[in-house]
Parts: C-alpha cells; sequence; structure tokens
C-alpha cells in the first residue's frame, strides 16, 4: 500500500503490534452493506511530488485507515470539542475508524523521512501508555533542556499517579509516537545528523451511521505537527485559508517563548539574516536529529483538534516547504479550488511553486470535504499570481547563467 517498504530496522519488541488493523481503504454504510473506497484514488486523496532541483528526494508521504480505541476518540471530541459521541451507537467495524494523512521533509538525508513514511501510522495505531514512564526515563537521558521536562501532555502517566491517569486521547497518543520515532531511531547512526519536519492529520467522522471524511457532514480533524510543514483548510463561505499549523522557528512566538524559559539565548542569524537556533537549526521542532535533542530541540508536537462541519469546508492541503516557502497559504487554496479533482488541484499547487523558482523537494496533498466544489467567494490571489508570474518570465533562463 502507498509504497510502504518492510523497514530496514523492525520495531523493538515491545513496540510490535501482534496484530496490524491499518489497510489502504476506508469503509462505509451503505444500504447494501459495507463499501470500500480505496484512498489511493486521485479524487480521495491527490498527490503531486516533485524532487525539485535536488538530487535526492527527502519529502515523502503516508496514509492509511487507522482503528483505534474508540475511548479515546470519544474523549478527543469530548475535551477538545465539547461534543458527546457514543461510540457504540456507530457499530462495527466503525467504532474505532480514522483516516491518517502524513507528510515529512527530511533534512540531512532522507533516512528519517523515509522511517516516517514506512512506521509513523502503524505506531500511532499501536503505542500504548504503558510505554510512557520507559519512554519519559529515556528522553530525560538526553539531558540539557529535557532536564526540567515534566512530560508535557504525557505528565498525568509520568507519576505515581499512573494508575488513575485514566485512557489517553488523539493528543496524548500522538506525542506519544512522535516521542517513540526518537526512541527507535537511536539505532540508526545517521539520524544523530539528519531528521524531518511532519505534519499529521487524523480525521474521524462524527456521523451515524459513519461517513468516509469527503462526505461526512460532522468530523473530528486531529493536526499533530512539528516543523514547517503545513497544513490548511479552506472555507467553502469566503474562500478564505485558515492554517492549521505554524512554523516551529526560533524566532517565532510559541519557539521563542519555549527555547528561552529553559534555555536562555541560543538565536544567532546566518549571513542572510535569517534566524537559526543554535547558529545551525532552521526548526526548532522535528523528529531525528537526535545529536541537537539537549539543546532544546524536541520532537513534542503542537496538537490541536477543529470540528469540520463538512459543508462548510472545502478541502484540507498538506505541503513541504518547498511549496510555502515560495507560496502563500491564500494562494495555496485559490489555485486548488477550481481544480476538476484533488490529484489535479495538487499538480496546480506544484506547478506554480515551480514557476515560482521552487528548487526544493516539493510536495502536495489535498484531500477534499464534503464542501468541494463549492466555493463562494471570489479567487483572492488571482491577480497577485499573475503579476508573480509575469515578473517570473526569463527568470529561468537567468539562473541558468
Amino acid at each position: 500500500m502507498n509504497g510502504l517498504l518492510r523497514p530496514r530496522h523492525p520495531l523493538p519488541p515491545f513496540l510490535r503490534p501482534t496484530q496490524a488493523f491499518y489497510h489502504d481503504y476506508v469503509r462505509y454504510a451503505s444500504p447494501g452493506g459495507t463499501v470500500r473506497i480505496p484512498l489511493s484514488s486521485p479524487k480521495v486523496i491527490g498527490i503531486a511530488n516533485s524532487r525539485g532541483e535536488r538530487a535526492y528526494q527527502e519529502d515523502y508521504h503516508s496514509f492509511a485507515t487507522l482503528s483505534l480505541n474508540p475511548e479515546e476518540l470519544r474523549l478527543t471530541v469530548s475535551r477538545h470539542l465539547g461534543i458527546e459521541w457514543e461510540p457504540e451507537n456507530v457499530g462495527h467495524p466503525f467504532t474505532g475508524q480514522v483516516v491518517f494523512v502524513g507528510i515529512y521533509d527530511g533534512h540531512g538525508g532522507s533516512t528519517v523521512s523515509q522511517y516516517l513514511r514506512q512506521e509513523l501510522h502503524g505506531l500511532l495505531e499501536s503505542v500504548d501508555k504503558s510505554h510512557i514512564p520507559e519512554m519519559y526515563e529515556h528522553v530525560k537521558e538526553f539531558g540539557g533542556y529535557f532536564k526540567r521536562f515534566n512530560g508535557g501532555l504525557l505528565s498525568p502517566w509520568v507519576g505515581p499517579s499512573f494508575g488513575d491517569a485514566g485512557e489517553m486521547d488523539l493528543h496524548a497518543r500522538a506525542t506519544l509516537t512522535f516521542f517513540e520515532v526518537d526512541r527507535n531511531l537511536e539505532a540508526e547512526a545517521a539520524a544523530k545528523v539528519c531528521g524531518s519536519t511532519a505534519s499529521i492529520a487524523i480525521l474521524h467522522s462524527l456521523d451515524n451511521p459513519s461517513t468516509p471524511f469527503f462526505s461526512a457532514q460532522r468530523m473530528a480533524l486531529t493536526v499533530a505537527h512539528v516543523g514547517d510543514t503545513r497544513i490548511i483548510l479552506c472555507s467553502t463561505h469566503s474562500g478564505s485559508a485558515q492554517a492549521m499549523t505554524e512554523n516551529h522557528r526560533a524566532e517565532g512566538r510559541v519557539e521563542s517563548v519555549r527555547l528561552r524559559r529553559m534555555m536562555g539565548t541560543g538565536v544567532i542569524a546566518d549571513s542572510f539574516g535569517d534566524s537559526r537556533w543554535m547558529g545551525a537549526l532552521e526548526n526548532t521542532r522535528s523528529l531525528g536529529d537526535l545529536k541537537w535533542k539537549r539543546w532544546g530541540l524536541t520532537a513534542e508536537p503542537e496538537v490541536k483538534t477543529k470540528l469540520i462541519e463538512g459543508p462548510h469546508w472545502a478541502f484540507m492541503v498538506l505541503v513541504s516547504d518547498g511549496i510555502s516557502s515560495v507560496v502563500s497559504d491564500q494562494e495555496i487554496v485559490d489555485l486548488a479550488r477550481g481544480a476538476s479533482h484533488p490529484k489535479h488541484a495538487a499538480m496546480r499547487i506544484l506547478s506554480f511553486a515551480e514557476e515560482m523558482g521552487s528548487s526544493d523537494n516539493l510536495t502536495a496533498m489535498v484531500l477534499p470535504f464534503a464542501g468541494w466544489g463549492h466555493v463562494r467567494g471570489p479567487d483572492q490571489t488571482e491577480k497577485l499570481r499573475e503579476y508573480r508570474s509575469s515578473q517570473m518570465i526569463g527568470a529561468e533562463r537567468q539562473r541558468r547563467m
């Protein structure tokens, strides 16, 4: 499925699930029985990627349908959306069904981003709260920044009250999964000096009977994110872009507070005037990059859950920074809104980024929601894109000279 490979380094025994429940199709109930829709269809998930002008491809992606603990799903929508969803009303096999989508932008090599493509969805499905105390001790061993780390969202399961902490929700599950990635990568020498940013989306239909994400009238969208890959929504009401992720950079509001509180100063501008943490790191959260962990580079994701009322949202886009570095969020959704199907939308986004001179690896993923094809309001960046395109005439030739 989706080019997933046999892992070069199998998961350690304590993380190997007795049975993998993930698959490459989404199910929904119909009068004639259960229907399976392949996620690989270009009308279900549209994907476009390119190596750009780089010698190697370090962008990767993955998608799968997972089977998660229904109680965790119930807790997530109750705690973060204030909605009481009763899994027993949905029935088997839909109670734990969620669709997982991830985009990974490697740097310093492709070791970590390839590992994420192969393993992250299965790891998210298989981690258990019983792993938390041992994982926490491992994180503390990084020292430095992590000497004062209290576990973050996992702190209820770290101390002596472990037995009373109850079930995790998706926020805790995603956090545990990201930390476990770093733990598993300890056996990979290349992961000391290379890493990957990552943005994942978990789509959970709240409809009864259950519906697939592209037609769901109510859906919980949970996003977990480290680095500068981006997830963006498009509103049907106005066509406006709404970002679900914030770039994790040393000069950013959230990251500057976190790093200065724990580590003091450490931001150094490079010769281009760009801020670098410790003078070397553009992103202050990533998976891998193990030699930098003690200096505050963390795998702890920023996690949020949003209620998606299907008719109000047209689609979701995931992009790597090869696109977002040259194309704005609003341009991205405006490029996608008039496309005939999600694959066409992804190709339009990638083509414009190439036209704007991006030389990095580029990846765009587009997932339609119930409002697909019903975006109202004007194309907000059409004139700007036309102007930018006119300014790029001859630029390709100049770059080759």
